[in-house]
């Protein structure tokens, strides 16, 4: 703000001669217009394809909800409700389509401008780190709406006629005018469709589409037998007072405590589905393999050695 102020400042003072900026004025607004579809689109396209907000994975699942950070919290709520993340992406998505025409620019910033105070009102409530980005976002849309502010508020709230608002074409000739707008039709479905690819590529990867462990689920540990004698997890050291065992993608295991942490190792299932090496962490040496066995669909046993044990 401080540079914007003083750039124009500088620059009013050099160029006081000239009588307006209606030139610049309507490129710059183009430009906007552009700037903020684009985000929409990209904000939009991640929650109508849900990779933004994922299902909640299986060990959030089992988390206590008081152990869950704030921006855990919401992105567990919204995932957990893929519908009303698909619908506000819509929203997002329409307010950047709208922005595409000059026509339909003004109600495109309003739908814009609303979705994002959403947006920013939950970033601000659940401190998610994109408080400055959603509310540059809401400034984009308030520049384009400006124009128009009279004519809103008459309408609105004076319950008044309103007057036509014509916007300065970008040039001479109605033929470069429909080539210009036929142009930014299709630039704004080319962004359009670039999200909607990028998205599907990250959906099939770490969204809703991506692999699932072949033990999947969330497995509670009946029985903990050590050295061939069975043991409650109260006499267990800490790493082993297992409560349950989470498989969800398949190059990772969790076992959680009794008390409800984590302790989460690297997984791979061979190919047979008979046994399951482990690793720990950046570790090269630690390693562990457990063979399979499934006596029915609901019961898992696992038996070998860990730890020396």
């Amino acid at each position: 703000v401080v540079v914007a102020v003083l750039a124009t400042a500088l620059w009013s003072a050099l160029d006081r001669r000239r009588e307006n900026y209606a030139v610049l004025h309507k490129w710059f607004r183009l430009f906007i217009r552009f700037g903020l579809a684009s985000q929409m689109f990209e904000y939009g396209m991640t929650k109508v394809i849900p990779t933004q907000f994922p299902s909640p994975s299986l060990d959030t699942l089992v988390t206590p909800t008081g152990d869950l950070t704030l921006s855990a919290l919401l992105w567990t709520s919204i995932g957990a409700a893929p519908a009303y993340e698909v619908f506000t992406g819509c929203i997002e998505v329409l307010g950047g389509i709208l922005l595409l025409v000059p026509r339909t620019t003004t109600l495109g910033a309003m739908i814009s401008m609303a979705a994002m105070l959403q947006v920013f009102a939950l970033n601000m409530t659940y401190d998610i780190g994109l408080k400055l980005v959603s509310f540059h976002l809401i400034a984009l849309a308030a520049f384009l709406l400006a124009p128009d502010a009279p004519r809103l508020a008459d309408f609105f709230l004076r319950n008044r006629a309103t007057s036509l608002l014509r916007q300065p074409p970008l040039f001479g000739t109605d033929r470069a005018n429909r080539i210009a707008l036929a142009a930014q039709i299709a630039f704004g479905l080319y962004l359009l469709g670039m999200f909607a690819y990028i998205n599907v590529s990250f959906w099939q990867v770490g969204g809703g589409g991506r692999p699932r462990s072949p033990l999947y689920g969330i497995w509670n540990v009946e029985e903990l037998s050590i050295d061939g004698q069975a043991r409650p997890p109260d006499l267990n050291d800490y790493d082993r007072r297992w409560r349950r065992v989470i498989f969800d993608a398949p190059a990772r295991v969790i076992f959680q405590r009794t008390d409800d942490s984590f302790a989460r190792y690297g997984a791979s299932v061979d190919p047979d589905g008979k046994a399951l090496a482990l690793t720990k962490g950046q570790s090269k040496n630690w390693k562990a393999v457990f063979a399979i066995e499934r006596p029915s669909p609901d019961r898992l046993i696992l038996r070998r050695e860990m730890d020396g044990h």
